[in-house]
This record gives structure tokens, C-alpha cells and sequence, in this order.
């Protein structure tokens, strides 16, 4: 599956531009999900994209750093949008809760290079050419968002009593759980899997 990548006109590019650099992010995408982060050089890319030069991703992108900011803000933007489509308008915490958990695992399933990449960005963090707040950032996007949802579920009384840090860290590894589970055995049924998983944390905040 080749990721949809949408162009960006706000950033003041010419059509033809703007559909270079989302040719370049798309062809970066697959890249990882498929070679892992470490394979996936510029020359590789160069040559998955049909580009005469390395030149070019540079003259997009400037560095690699600014290669996988543009990936990763692209797969969060996907992932968003995946989340806006399956719980809009919904204000009931625990209602936000559930979407949650099952949008994430759903993502599993529906959105496969995008999980592997945001993984791989995240385990190779450390590595001196990439984009330094990428850890740190897809760390309090995983936890944090819940932490936050679980604590203000709190103060409006929609849960009980327990830690929100917590907890925060467990759903995030559960679901993390859940991706492991499906790569192992991509024939999981991950419906039933995040039903489990919701009824698990329904009763843990009620």
C-alpha cells in the first residue's frame, strides 16, 4: 500500500513543487515500513522515486531531519484524520476513551506502513542526523493525549479515583501490545482485541 500523501500549498510552493515533495515524503514512507529506518538511505530513495539526484531530496528537505519532519508530521496528520472520521462529536470522556483505543488498533489494520514508521522514527531516535525531537514528541503523543483525556475525566467526574500517569502508560503499552500481537499474526481479529481492551479500561476508570 503507497500512503496518500496530500500537497501543501500553504507552504507557498508551486504545484509542481508540492508534488515533488509529496512524491519524495510517500516513496520515504514505504521505504521505511518495508527496509527499516536504517536502510533507507537517500540513494535508496533516489532510486525508489526515480529522482536524477540525491540533490533533489536535499534541495526539499534540506537534511535528513528535515526528511522525517515532514514524514512524520504527514503520518500524524493521517492518523488525526483517521481519529476526526470515527469520533466526531464526541464529548462523553469515556465515549472519548473507547474511540481512542479502538481508533489506535484500528489504525493497526487500516494504516500499516504509517505504525511501522512512527515505530522505527521512535527506535532509532538517537541517531545523530535525525530529527531530534522525534522521540520525544511520538512519546507524549502516545501517553500524554490519554493522560490529559483521563485527567480531565476526572474533574468532570466521568471516572474514579486512580492515577492518570498510570494508567496513561498502560493503555499505550497495551496498545502497543495489540501491534505486536497483529505482526506476529496478521489473521488477529484486532475488532475483537480492542473490545477487549476497552472493556478492560472501562472497568479500570469507572
Amino acid at each position: 500500500m503507497q500512503v496518500e500523501v496530500d500537497l501543501q500549498p500553504e507552504l507557498g510552493l508551486s504545484v509542481t513543487e508540492a508534488a515533488r515533495r509529496a512524491q519524495i515524503v510517500s516513496v520515504t514512507i514505504a521505504a521505511i515500513a518495508e527496509l527499516g529506518y536504517r536502510k533507507t538511505t537517500f540513494a535508496r530513495i533516489k532510486e525508489r522515486a526515480g529522482l536524477s539526484s540525491t540533490r533533489i531530496i536535499g534541495y526539499h528537505f534540506g537534511t535528513k531531519a528535515g526528511l522525517l519532519q515532514a514524514v512524520v508530521t504527514t503520518i500524524l496528520g493521517i492518523k488525526e484524520k483517521f481519529l476526526e472520521e470515527r469520533a466526531a462529536g464526541t464529548r462523553d470522556r469515556g465515549e472519548m476513551l473507547r474511540a481512542h483505543i479502538e481508533t489506535e488498533v484500528a489504525f493497526l489494520r487500516d494504516c500499516p506502513e504509517c505504525v511501522r514508521v512512527l515505530r522505527e522514527v521512535a527506535a532509532n531516535a538517537d541517531d545523530p542526523d535525525g530529527w531530534a525531537v522525534a522521540g520525544p514528541m511520538l512519546k507524549d503523543l502516545q501517553t500524554g493525549q490519554v493522560e490529559r483525556l483521563l485527567r480531565q475525566g476526572q474533574r468532570e467526574r466521568a471516572f474514579g479515583e486512580f492515577a492518570p500517569d498510570v494508567l496513561a502508560r498502560t493503555i499505550t503499552h497495551a496498545i502497543d501490545g495489540a501491534a505486536d500481537a497483529f505482526a506476529a499474526d496478521p489473521s488477529l481479529d484486532l475488532d475483537a482485541y480492542a473490545s477487549e481492551l476497552v472493556t478492560t479500561f472501562r472497568r479500570a476508570t469507572a
